[in-house]
């Protein structure tokens, strides 16, 4: 009889879940990529509050490790007409970039000329 309704209660939190996440696919809010969840909130902030909110929401700023992830992330920035950041930073020598714990980027998708050091990139 437990068995039973453990089952139960796992059907119930599985439909849950597959409506929220049916309501946010069609407000654009997430979006899947290998085994990833990408999601937004939809708001402008800095880049230390993004970091901020993506860690309160139990996960970590997006970075890409192959072009599925990256296209992930250029839906965010198609759908809503804006910019997103990456959990990379320059490294110590001027036109590296490394994930944010110092490990070497594994994946890169710069335009031509790019990063260019004038914030745009």
């Amino acid at each position: 009889l437990v068995d039973n309704e453990i089952e139960d209660v796992i059907c119930q939190l599985e439909h849950r879940i597959s409506t929220l996440e049916g309501v946010l696919h069609l407000e654009k809010m997430i979006t899947a990529s290998g085994g990833k969840i990408f999601a937004t909130n939809r708001k402008k902030a800095d880049f230390l509050t993004t970091l901020k909110k993506c860690k309160e929401a139990g996960g970590a700023i997006a970075t890409p490790s192959n072009q599925g992830e990256n296209d992930a992330i250029l839906y965010f920035v198609k759908s809503f007409n804006t910019y997103a950041y990456l959990g990379i930073k320059e490294s110590l020598i001027p036109s590296r970039f490394q994930f944010l714990n110092g490990t070497q980027l594994s994946y890169t998708n710069w335009h031509l000329n790019e990063p260019s050091g004038k914030a745009e990139e």
